[in-house]
């Protein structure tokens, strides 16, 4: 990668043009292979340096269906919102690249320049330490992201104002600034040098070898193509031990007329409880085959409206979603604005089912842990409150579920020949739900574990968390 503008070397345009675009095949042909990528760009940069300009000449010398271009203008922080969630709609798939020239540090720039929404240092600095996490995330799921800062003097800078037609005027308050002001150009030049220094940084005097130079870091960018990392680094894997309630689920069952006046109690509070809260709330089941997960869910919403929540059930991801990180088939349907929303299987699949069935290599289950934390760490300091359910029952009792199914017409369609063969890797799933509960249980987002034969008592142990979680928060 060129460093600085001292190394950079000029090329003809026509060779230019013609290895972009092969770079840029290369990229689009290795979707669904071991070397496979996609590239994110984020571009920043003073006004009037030229990032524009460059972008507009870059599509000119690549194949433009090719090259994605997402131009926004900056947003303020919203205290319900993660600062990647206005962007992740726009994560490119394998073989793609995507420009996007309002990105979550463009947002920091206008946040921390907006009058009435001062941020601290400590909170600045955490906001760029939580973004450099977000994207080295993404550039283990094969997604890589290169930060191009277009750089421009004082001077030039002014010079360039005075040149500009009037009708042009209003792009010199970006981010808020006046860039007719000496002082604020100051503080937006210190305030990204505190996040530039794994940035490249283009010196954009002189236009045609910043837009020369801007292309290259491209072009470097897209040809590297290495084979996906499959080994994992490190000592073999340290199994947890299994807690006695997974393999010895309490056996004792609740009366009946009991269940029946409890159940319309809690289901009223929790309809209350869920309305007045005006956080996001996430609801999250995991869990055996037939442990309850959808008879908790049908009375966790019996006194809601169906306008007022969104379940979603999480089955084997769609081919466009196995081509972009792990993760984004979930950020995409997280809601905001006090939304209320409830998974029937989570993004656990990577270090549950895709790690039993090898659908996910061990380098991948293996990091998605501390991957998982670190999402729902920013859900939660976003004002999202996340609840987590793993409901658990004997072999017993679950093949005395799955023969209940067969025999009523209602209920044929939830078993299936592959309910029954997964029973053969009970023990792996106990496994595997014993380090997801070890390693993912959070002060952000602890898991609950509902550990009985009982249907009627997980159900009101289930809203019984809820109204807890709800009031303790």
């Amino acid at each position: 990668m060129l460093k600085n503008n001292n190394h950079f070397k000029e090329m003809d345009k026509e060779q230019l043009t013609l290895k972009l675009i092969e770079a840029q095949y290369a990229l689009l042909n290795s979707a669904g292979r071991n070397n496979a990528k996609s590239l994110v760009v984020l571009v920043s940069g003073i006004e009037l340096a030229g990032k524009g300009e460059a972008v507009k000449q870059l599509r000119e010398w690549v194949d433009p269906r090719y090259l994605g271009v997402k131009a926004d203008p900056p947003n303020i922080f919203s205290e319900k919102e993660c600062f990647w969630q206005p962007y992740v709609r726009s994560i490119p798939a394998e073989g793609q690249i995507q420009i996007l020239f309002g990105n979550w540090y463009s947002d920091l720039l206008a946040t921390v320049s907006h009058v009435s929404r001062p941020l601290t240092d400590s909170v600045y600095d955490a906001y760029i330490e939580q973004m450099r996490a977000f994207e080295h995330d993404l550039k283990n799921n094969n997604c890589e992201v290169i930060k191009i800062w277009f750089d421009l003097s004082w001077k030039t800078l002014q010079k360039r104002l005075d040149e500009i037609d009037a009708s042009q005027q209003r792009w010199q308050k970006l981010h808020g600034l006046d860039w007719r002001n000496k002082k604020q150009y100051d503080m937006l030049q210190n305030l990204r040098q505190r996040f530039t220094d794994d940035w490249i940084v283009i010196d954009c005097e002189d236009e045609g070898i910043r837009n020369q130079q801007f292309a290259q870091h491209i072009l470097h960018a897209l040809k590297q193509l290495p084979p996906h990392k499959m080994k994992v680094i490190g000592s073999s894997w340290q199994q947890t031990a299994v807690p006695e309630q997974l393999r010895q689920p309490a056996a004792e069952k609740m009366d009946k007329a009991e269940y029946k006046a409890q159940l319309k109690e809690l289901t009223a509070k929790v309809a209350r409880k869920l309305r007045k809260d005006n956080r996001n709330i996430l609801i999250l089941f995991e869990g055996m085959d037939a442990a309850g997960k959808g008879g908790a869910i049908k009375r966790i919403v019996k006194q809601l409206d169906p306008r007022e929540y969104e379940i979603y059930s999480i089955g084997v991801p769609e081919k466009y979603e196995l081509r972009r990180p792990y993760l984004w088939r979930f950020w995409t349907r997280l809601k905001g604005n006090g939304a209320i929303s409830i998974f029937d299987r989570t993004w656990y699949g990577r270090v549950l089912v895709e790690r039993i069935e090898g659908y996910a290599k061990p380098v991948e289950w293996q990091r998605a842990y501390d991957e998982i934390n670190r999402f729902e760490e920013n859900l939660a300091l976003n004002q999202t409150l996340v609840i987590k359910f793993w409901l658990a029952i004997s072999p017993d009792e679950q093949a005395k579920r799955f023969k209940s199914r067969e025999e009523m017409p209602h209920k044929r369609f939830k078993i299936t020949p592959d309910d029954w063969r997964n029973r053969s890797h009970w023990d792996e799933y106990l496994d595997s739900a014993a380090d997801m509960l070890e390693l993912t249980h959070t002060d952000a987002a602890p898991w609950n574990v509902i550990a009985t034969d009982d249907k009627y008592t997980a159900r009101i142990q289930v809203l019984n968390t809820i109204l807890e979680r709800l009031k303790a928060d």
